[in-house]
């Protein structure tokens, strides 16, 4: 890593709203994979049976807020920062295909290593997939971007939906059937999680099929959250938001209006008093108006920090987002060594309520670790790596950051 006193003063300086943006959206991942992590019941159906009162409310706080949400505000970002990508290329007057492609090759890599050793739950080995995707995009118009990501979401919407009716005509026998079934291989997943390091291994290794399933299923709507963020990032807007306020504050409300309801529904039927039998619709249902809440989320983000307070709320986030890929791996180390063998094997040990407690000590800890790390070092250890693939060479003094842009950013950098 390089310290920050070598930077070159003629370096463009980083978007500060896209760093504090990736920054907020750790704390959801974490709260959702932590909560996966801890036990079989995880946040899906069949529900823990012996789960307290106040485990199933943090549970249906989590499904109504987080579920669904922050990997499409990841998503979102991953398609804004691939612009800037182009335009670093640009500027070292350097050919992108190349480079974007060592890029999807190592975040493949490493999300493969991830879901292996730590979390089967991996999201990087679809993005550096779905990336693919983006680099043959990369020359198509703004509007284009749009119109894509509108199509990608009305077809892959329609799949769910569809997916969410049919399960009603499944005869409710069958549909106990298979919830009778996942809940019998539970015993066997908690005895591999507190065995030993390779039980551990074999039970991630085991539930691969069943996460790489997920991903033609939730793929559609990564890749409209990409084209959605690859439009915007055509458009820089993310910077100078100062100007768009009364079009951030409609999209919040808007958002907020389509979102909230669905994921509502989601909650009350994972956790709540609906009836179990409509788990999928709703699930399918809170699905596919998850983008919406992750919009009102961004553009409530990005109003916040246009205030004074909301500008202290992003120095504190920013330097977690400069180093995100770092720090949403060592999320996952962290708890593979709080839940599984690795460590203390408290797998299908913790409550919901404990297990969210933990994981909030735990970002505030990456905060205040990423503050002191990027008050030093240009880049997270593992963006380094990254970088390294990504330019095929050791990342020196005279590179640019990865997310910088000539336009000037609507917040002062505090360091």
């Amino acid at each position: 890593m390089t310290a920050v006193h070598d930077v070159r003063a003629d370096r463009p300086p980083r978007i500060p709203e896209v760093d504090a943006l990736r920054g907020f959206a750790l704390l959801g991942i974490l709260l959702v994979n932590a909560l996966v992590m801890a036990g079989p019941y995880g946040l899906g159906v069949p529900g823990d049976p012996d789960a307290s009162a106040l485990d199933r409310t943090v549970e249906g706080v989590v499904q109504a807020f987080v579920v669904g949400k922050f990997y499409l505000m990841f998503s979102f970002l991953f398609g804004y920062s691939f612009t800037l990508q182009l335009d670093s290329a640009e500027r070292d007057g350097a050919s992108a295909v190349p480079r974007l492609l060592r890029r999807s090759f190592g975040l493949i890599v490493l999300g493969l290593l991830h879901a292996v050793l730590l979390y089967a739950g991996d999201i990087l080995m679809t993005y550096g997939t779905l990336g693919l995707i983006l680099i043959a995009a990369r020359g198509c118009s703004a509007r284009t971007a749009l119109r894509a990501a509108r199509i990608v979401y009305g077809c892959a919407s329609a799949l769910l939906l569809l997916m969410g009716l049919l399960s009603l005509f499944v005869p409710e026998a069958e549909a106990d059937g298979v919830d009778a079934e996942l809940a019998a291989d539970f015993p066997r997943l908690v005895a591999d999680y507190r065995g030993d390091a390779a039980s551990v291994v074999r039970a991630n290794i085991g539930q691969l099929p069943d996460a790489l399933l997920a991903v033609p299923l939730m793929g559609g709507l990564v890749l409209a959250a990409f084209l959605a963020g690859l439009y915007c990032g055509k458009r820089r807007l993310l910077t100078g938001t100062g100007d768009h306020g009364a079009r951030l504050r409609r999209i919040c409300l808007f958002g907020a209006a389509v979102g909230l309801p669905g994921s509502v529904l989601m909650a009350l039927t994972a956790v709540g008093p609906l009836d179990p039998r409509w788990a999928l619709p709703s699930a399918m249902v809170g699905t596919v108006t998850a983008p919406a809440l992750t919009a009102a989320y961004v553009c409530g983000m990005l109003l916040l920090m246009r205030t004074a307070r909301g500008a202290r709320v992003a120095a504190l986030l920013a330097p977690a987002g400069r180093m995100a890929l770092t720090n949403y791996l060592s999320q996952s180390l962290a708890m593979a060594l709080v839940f599984t063998a690795y460590g203390l094997a408290l797998y299908d040990r913790l409550g919901a309520a404990v297990v969210v407690l933990g994981a909030l000590a735990l970002y505030g800890a990456q905060l205040a670790l990423s503050k002191r790390l990027m008050a030093r070092y240009r880049y997270g250890p593992v963006e380094w790596l990254l970088r390294l693939v990504t330019h095929a060479r050791l990342p020196h003094d005279r590179d640019r950051d990865r997310d910088t842009d000539h336009d000037r950013p609507a917040l002062r950098r505090q360091s």
